[in-house]
């Protein structure tokens, strides 16, 4: 097939619904990260939270996107892709204005009526309620809007549209914060999303296939979850219960729970949750390192490197980084088992650490966010593959929705871990590069879990849920 020929099949393969919903994620995305790249700056030199409120609100607006997108893919199918676009971005819209306004007079009444970080908390969680709804809504409107022959195609431009994006938002937060002030990145953020549910009101059409299967319910997914979990009865009453002693105490801080209790609370989901979610679990340790680059960096450089850098431009590193070399790095690391490649992220996500504790400067701080992009271009695509041959049949969907929960307990996790690191080494000790000497630590103990569990268990054959 001649060039022309292949530029033709691509041009005549999808219908307007696929641009329309893949050029709306670049700006969703774009909102996201930079929202995203300047959270933990606003929330500690504007709003005066702590080091460990702070690493815990980032934590907590990274996280509930992903716990909610197992939920959002039904809701998304239930609505239509247009309806629920429709929505998600007013939603989105809303939500960024308001984060951007938790300092108004306006808002001052509902401020003044509840504890700090419960309004703060609260209000961080909404823009998950759209994003879990965009994301399945742009991924099934590729598959439901592409000729069989481009399909694969379809799914590249989608991911290189969510890199674009992830890549421009730090960026474009960076010019708002110079020019219009912090709070104003989330004003930008949401006139960017709420231009979108106008481009998606006059130019997306519902895309349809004959044969599609009817979505499921919310209760299907519900009983999926339940399924997948293992002894959901033991593990949700005690996860629920640790949700609850970790609000009360972020609400009141001067209180604390003995470690035994926390020990215990673990030691119980331990034993009720299945094969597949062990898998799950010990894979969070990733995105516990992975996410520091938005949880502690920007408090750690500005504080303890330089108070004037531009800390949004920095982080665009990550972005670029994946758009110039997904192909490439993918091509060199295809002959690679895909577990042994997840392991392999893995080690370079978590080493790429060590280059900002030895050499703690600007140059130090762009180096480490290459080589940990690197590590996350050989580690994701081959988690998704290898995700996908666990599932039994007819359950891939389920499993491929669960794939997701890492990304949010890490986020979670990780937003606590952070903060308490940043608050111990650099506000107690005084001693700020053993934060990632400590993050390192605990990526190269999660690859180490990572292998003791491929050799012991062997799941690439098995029912991983049973």
């Amino acid at each position: 097939m001649t060039l022309s020929e292949r530029f033709h099949e691509i041009r005549t393969g999808f219908e307007r619904p696929f641009w329309v919903a893949n050029i709306s994620e670049i700006f969703e995305r774009l909102s996201y990260y930079g929202a995203f790249a300047s959270l933990a700056l606003y929330l500690q030199e504007t709003l005066n939270f702590s080091t460990e409120q702070t690493g815990t609100l980032t934590g907590l607006f990274g996280g509930m996107v992903w716990f909610l997108a197992i939920f959002g893919g039904a809701a998304a199918d239930r609505l239509g892709f247009r309806r629920a676009l429709s929505i998600a971005y007013l939603i989105l819209a809303a939500a960024y204005f308001l984060i951007g306004s938790i300092g108004a007079s306006w808002l001052a009444p509902v401020r003044n009526a509840v504890p700090l970080g419960l309004f703060v908390g609260c209000i961080l969680i909404l823009p998950a309620l759209g994003i879990s709804m965009v994301k399945p809504s742009v991924v099934g409107t590729t598959a439901r809007a592409s000729k069989e022959n481009v399909r694969s195609i379809g799914y590249s431009i989608y991911y290189t549209m969510v890199n674009i994006g992830g890549a421009a938002g730090p960026y474009c937060a960076s010019w708002a914060h110079r020019h219009l002030g912090v709070e104003n990145v989330y004003r930008v953020a949401a006139l960017s999303v709420f231009a979108m549910f106008f481009v998606v009101l006059f130019f997306f059409r519902e895309p349809r296939k004959a044969g599609d299967a009817p979505p499921p319910s919310i209760a299907t997914v519900a009983r999926n979850f339940c399924v997948v979990v293992g002894n959901y009865r033991l593990v949700l009453p005690v996860l629920m219960v640790a949700l609850l002693l970790r609000v009360a105490l972020f609400i009141f801080p001067a209180h604390s729970v003995p470690w035994w209790i926390w020990v215990g609370l673990l030691l119980l989901v331990l034993a009720g949750i299945s094969r597949f979610m062990w898998f799950l679990v010990l894979f969070t340790g990733y995105w516990v390192v992975f996410w520091q680059q938005y949880i502690s960096l920007p408090g750690y450089i500005h504080r303890y490197i330089n108070s004037q850098a531009d800390v949004e431009k920095i982080l665009v590193t990550d972005g670029l980084t994946v758009i110039c070399l997904t192909l490439a790095v993918n091509y060199l690391t295809r002959s690679i088992p895909a577990f042994q490649a997840v392991i392999v992220g893995t080690l370079i996500t978590s080493v790429s650490w060590v280059i900002l504790a030895l050499r703690p400067t600007l140059w130090g701080a762009v180096l480490s966010l290459f080589v940990l992009a690197l590590g996350e271009i050989i580690m994701s695509p081959r988690y998704y593959e290898y995700i996908s041959r666990l599932a039994p049949p007819g359950q891939q969907g389920t499993y491929m929705g669960f794939a997701f929960l890492p990304i949010g307990i890490g986020s979670l996790i990780g937003g606590w871990f952070g903060g308490t690191l940043v608050h111990y080494f650099g506000e107690v000790t005084h001693q700020p590069e053993r934060i990632w000497w400590s993050v390192t630590a605990v990526g190269l103990a999660t690859a180490a879990v990572l292998w003791i569990y491929d050799k012991a268990l062997r799941t690439g054959n098995a029912a991983p849920a049973k």
